[in-house]
């Protein structure tokens, strides 16, 4: 083919017919032509061999030299490795922890405590700790940037009215909760970052306790965080509480992770104890032996174990990890559709069984410890802390759960210097009136309440008891005790006073907590009777059973601090679940009494002004004797309570809001004043007798009457009408005393800190 290509190129084939004749020079081109297109294809094989072999030698060329470049970065990158494993100058510049940011969301200040001294005792292991508060963080800018820092990232939260988070950690707690809701992020948008969460509750709130905690923790595995351990829960209810205070749960919790911290830092993790996940170790030691009495609890949006464990599980976890499949199924493993159902029937017998034994553990355990159980059961309502908060304050306490203080308005009088409302209202000698109560605990946590910080909250009494004898004997003895110390060391202590002051008359059952939660309450009531000791006993209108069952007492309170569902559940913030029904059951209860009873109202600006009609509603309900109507004290800067001055209304104010009240309450009149507590007191018109108001108790006549009820065996009643006593022209509204007793002495305070102890 090549020797007839070049001829044809040269000009050899057919010389004859070229140098025949010159007439046909176009026959000789036309010729050429046919030729060439005849033989294109030898000519179109010739052309592609040649770019072939041109293409394939550059291949060869491309490939020695890429192969050979490799061989030189991998020499390159194994020298380096050698180096860095067998320097100790890279060994040395290795960080596991670079630091800890401890985060916290707090209402009442107690995370805020809890997080300053956990970084005061990290601090000492070498570690910057930061304190932050989450109302001054963004997430949105700054939360995955701890995905690379080598951070340790505490948080310290607690659980705010209705399982919400508090004010502080409100924003932290959306964002992240629609992070981890939101495909726009990413399951991975959080991986790198290594946590540990401290919930703050109290067990009583059973629909939502430590509901943040458990959030908190839930969302960040959700966004594949890593759990460097199992979530831990601090509980204000010294019952239910694992250490016996919120305090304890709290220390324990921080010896573990001080400990966890400091196997990071080495970089080492511990070994698993066999409580791990669906029985999966995650460390390469195997524990044959099986942790017992573990608890987990599965959340509804994820399939994840909370780790209500025991013990503290040292291992980090994420979301990732925990994703695969239940015990029989490997991680990355897929079942057909057509096994589903024999996965499914699996897993429910397997649940089944663990129900069963759970069920059948319970009852033997129930069977041998039931005499062990009962003693355990009832533990000290005081806890060492709150006994020193207490006592602190000026109080003292008796047994587990009761206590003693000294009124301010008791100090008052005993120097001439006024007594207190109740004084003005019912004729009480407040130097002779102890204030106590038989009960720390509360059912409520009142927003204008100062003492539920330092009071146990619950619902019921599963307390050790005292008895009611030894109780009253401790109270007299206790209030007798505060008074002699008052004298001596406090000028202007009037002699003839104090000598009546040491013959208590009178007992406020009123002092903190919640009086009728008492068991012994009854007897406790008599025992003050059979001294001639008058009974004024003050109930937050949740136990309405326990007011059906109440012996007669000289005067009996309900504290009414709102009108409506709502209001009253952000003002009292109840426990009971049934709150509004318990309240108006108890305003029912008050209304079959027949000795003398009282509505107390406590009015706070811009939270319960405003429900007239609503109030004037529930007075027809319980029918008081009496309505006692007071503006809220405000009680300085507190972490119980969030009230500013601007809550507190002034005496104008409250004058004005009685007034407009009194005129939905056609059975009722405004009577009296006590402008230096900023009270008035609105009375039903049957104790106004031939124009003058008989709202003064007559407290011999009341002993004699409860005598002869008692010797009767309750069949002798009597009504509220029956030891009335005329009430003073100074104690009147409208009178220029304002309600101020003219035989003691006005003082005024000036740039001293107010007490605020007193009913």
């Amino acid at each position: 083919m090549f020797p007839f290509l070049s001829a044809v190129l040269l000009g050899d084939v057919f010389p004859a017919q070229i140098a025949g004749t010159t007439e046909d020079a176009s026959n000789y081109f036309y010729n050429h032509f046919v030729v060439l297109w005849q033989n294109r294809l030898y000519i179109y094989s010739f052309i592609f061999a040649c770019i072939s072999i041109w293409i394939g030698i550059q291949v060869i060329l491309k490939r020695s030299k890429k192969q050979q470049g490799e061989l030189n970065r991998n020499g390159i990158l194994n020298t380096a490795k050698e180096m860095k494993e067998n320097s100790p100058i890279f060994k040395e510049q290795e960080v596991q922890v670079a630091g800890v940011k401890i985060f916290y969301g707090s209402q009442t200040g107690t995370a805020k405590g809890f997080a300053k001294v956990l970084s005061n005792e990290i601090q000492p292991l070498g570690l910057p700790s930061e304190v932050i508060d989450m109302k001054d963080y963004d997430p949105d800018d700054c939360l995955v940037d701890e995905t690379t820092s080598k951070n340790i990232c505490v948080f310290l939260v607690a659980t705010y009215t209705d399982g919400q988070p508090t004010e502080s950690a409100k924003w932290f707690c959306k964002w992240l909760e629609e992070a981890s809701n939101d495909f726009r992020f990413g399951k991975t948008y959080l991986k790198g970052i290594r946590y540990a969460v401290f919930g703050l509750g109290n067990s009583v709130y059973t629909t939502h306790y430590n509901t943040v905690g458990k959030n908190i923790d839930k969302w960040l595995w959700m966004l594949s965080a890593n759990r460097i351990m199992t979530r831990a829960e601090g509980d204000c209810n010294v019952v239910k509480s694992k250490n016996g205070s919120i305090e304890a749960d709290f220390s324990a919790w921080r010896a573990k992770f001080l400990s966890r911290l400091q196997t990071l830092c080495k970089g080492e993790k511990n070994s698993c104890d066999g409580s791990c996940k669906k029985g999966k170790c995650k460390s390469k030691k195997a524990h044959p032996k099986e942790a017992e009495g573990q608890n987990h609890e599965v959340q509804e949006d994820v399939q994840h174990h909370s780790g209500e464990e025991e013990e503290e599980e040292m291992f980090e976890t994420t979301s990732e990890e925990e994703s695969g499949g239940e015990e029989e199924a490997k991680p990355g493993s897929v079942i057909d559709v057509e096994d589903l159902g024999r996965v499914m029937s699996s897993m429910k017998k397997a649940k089944k069984e663990k129900e069963i034994e759970e069920e059948f553990a319970k009852t033997k355990l129930s069977k041998v410890s039931v005499g062990k159980t009962e003693k355990m059961e009832r533990r000290e309502m005081i806890t060492p802390a709150l006994r020193d908060a207490l006592s602190k304050q000026g109080y003292r306490l008796i047994g587990s759960h009761s206590g003693v203080k000294l009124c301010r308005w008791t100090k008052s009088m005993l120097r001439g210097r006024g007594g207190c409302y109740k004084h003005t209202f019912y004729g009480i000698e407040s130097h002779r009136c102890m204030e106590t109560t038989p009960s720390l605990a509360c059912a409520n946590k009142c927003v204008f309440c100062w003492r539920y910080s330092t009071a146990e909250i619950g619902i019921k009494s599963s307390f050790s008891l005292k008895k009611p004898a030894s109780k009253g004997k401790d109270i007299l003895l206790n209030t007798k005790d505060k008074g002699s110390l008052f004298v001596g060391r406090v000028p202007g202590v009037k002699a003839d006073r104090f000598d009546e002051g040491m013959v208590v008359k009178h007992c406020a059952l009123s002092l903190v907590g919640e009086p009728i939660m008492y068991p012994e309450i009854n007897r406790l009531l008599k025992l003050l009777h059979h001294h001639n000791i008058s009974s004024f006993l003050v109930t937050n209108a949740q136990f309405p059973e326990e007011i059906r069952n109440l012996e007669p007492v000289t005067q009996l309170y309900v504290s009414v601090d709102a009108s409506t569902k709502d209001s009253l559940k952000r003002i009292d913030r109840p426990l009971f679940k049934d709150f509004w029904q318990r309240f108006l059951g108890s305003l029912k209860a008050l209304a079959d009494k027949r000795q003398r009873t009282v509505y107390r109202l406590t009015l706070v600006k811009a939270w319960n002004v405003e429900e007239l009609r609503a109030y004037a509603d529930l007075v027809a309900l319980g029918k008081p004797d009496f309505i006692e109507v007071k503006g809220v004290t405000y009680c300085g800067e507190s972490s119980a309570s969030n009230l500013t001055m601007a809550n507190v209304p002034w005496h104008e104010e409250v004058i004005y809001f009685v007034q407009q009240l009194a005129d939905f309450l056609p059975d009722y009149e405004i009577a009296c004043e006590h402008e230096h507590s900023n009270c008035l007191l609105i009375a039903h018109k049957k104790f106004k007798v031939d124009g003058d108001w008989w709202t003064w108790i007559d407290y011999d006549r009341f002993q004699k009457l409860i005598k002869e009820y008692k010797e009767s065996s309750g069949s002798k009643t009597f009504t509220s009408s029956d030891y009335m006593a005329k009430t003073p022209p100074w104690a009147l509204f409208g009178a220029k005393e304002r309600g101020f007793d003219p035989i003691d002495t006005r003082f005024q305070r000036k740039n001293k800190t107010k007490d605020i102890a007193g009913c």
